[in-house]
């Protein structure tokens, strides 16, 4: 790391903590003995969705936030419980380095998440997701709900 007041290429961390998901490291100058603050951000690959019409555009996490309000609206889910699971999601890729995804992928991975938390609010979404058209598909997905 170079010194932002005399430019010397060496410079050592004298402390370290974690800081809004970030990590600040105050460091020193092995030159010029100056200290100075850096912050390390661990840095995601973007992520792109493949729609089903064919278009790609970027991961939005507010709009997949927006999905699962309205599926888990006046249900007892939390708010943590909820943005826990988009995390979850949004690691997955990010774990694995992968950079395009579909849409229904997500979608089942959500699925699964809201099967675990709250089996109305999964019948909710899976009923948008899914599109479903008739009662049949309802009784469906409530019936896997049983397995």
């Amino acid at each position: 790391m170079k010194c932002p007041f005399c430019n010397f290429e060496d410079t050592k961390v004298i402390d370290s903590r974690p800081s809004d998901e970030r990590k600040r490291r105050r460091r020193e100058c092995s030159n010029c003995g100056k200290r100075f603050t850096t912050y390390e951000v661990v840095e995601k690959p973007l992520l792109m969705v493949y729609k089903k019409d064919g278009s790609f555009e970027p991961f939005d996490r507010e709009k997949l936030l927006k999905g699962l309000q309205t599926a888990i609206k006046k249900r007892p889910v939390s708010v943590e419980d909820m943005l826990a699971l988009i995390d979850t999601i949004e690691n997955t890729y990010a774990n694995a380095m992968q950079t395009e995804t579909s849409t229904s992928e997500i979608g089942d991975k959500v699925l699964n998440g809201l099967k675990k938390l709250d089996h109305v609010a999964y019948v909710r979404f899976a009923s948008v997701y899914k599109d479903f058209n008739d009662v049949k598909s309802f009784v469906k997905i409530i019936s896997e709900l049983d397995d």
